[in-house]
């Protein structure tokens, strides 16, 4: 009687603390592991659309997301991807992405004169935000270089004509460079394209 008793309560804790297990929040690495058919392991994109989430900013990313979950940010699949998630789960991925290696994207080809005048518009329009050319991942800006060209081509053309919103001062220097020169995206895509500082 007594094992008995002894046995169905070890059965009994044993179920408590797998039951307990199964409920426990996700780690940070697992669901990041909901974002790597898109972004890539580890936030390391391979695709020619989608941008890397590898050693961008906590902040930068969990802002994103939060704005995507209350569609405060263009409607992509994000807005609803993001519907899925607290919070607390979006610090979490923030944080194990912003501890990622930036990601730079395969070998892109670029056109060594246009990415040389692309830098010049960097360093005049771009540079206070976007620092060290587009390449520091926690300046909450969002990291350009190493993308995508395609992915950069998308996004400033979203911004440009208003389906992606922006920061007045972003939107007011987009102008002033478009202005100036209106091929100044394809110059300054093959800058970013072309990883150099």
């Amino acid at each position: 009687m007594i094992r008995k008793t002894i046995i169905k309560s070890t059965l009994l804790v044993a179920g408590f603390a797998l039951g307990m297990q199964a409920q426990a929040a996700p780690s940070a690495e697992m669901l990041s592991y909901t974002c790597a058919g898109c972004h890539g392991t580890n936030g390391a994109s391979t695709g020619d659309a989608i941008p890397s989430l590898a050693g961008l900013s906590s902040t930068y990313l969990v802002d994103a997301m939060k704005a995507y979950k209350a569609d405060e940010r263009d409607p992509t699949i994000m807005n609803r991807i993001a519907k899925g998630y607290s919070d607390e789960q979006f610090e979490l991925m923030g944080g194990f992405f912003a501890d990622q290696e930036v990601h730079k994207n395969r070998d892109q080809s670029f056109d060594a004169a246009k990415a040389a005048a692309g830098k010049k518009l960097h360093k005049k329009y771009c540079d206070k935000c976007h620092t060290e050319a587009g390449t520091v991942g926690d300046d909450d800006a969002g990291q350009l270089s190493g993308n995508a060209k395609l992915f950069l081509q998308y996004s400033l053309a979203d911004f440009h004509d208003g389906s992606r919103s922006q920061e007045k001062k972003m939107k007011k220097k987009m102008k002033k460079m478009l202005k100036r020169d209106k091929d100044a995206f394809d110059l300054i895509v093959n800058y970013y394209v072309s990883g150099k500082k």
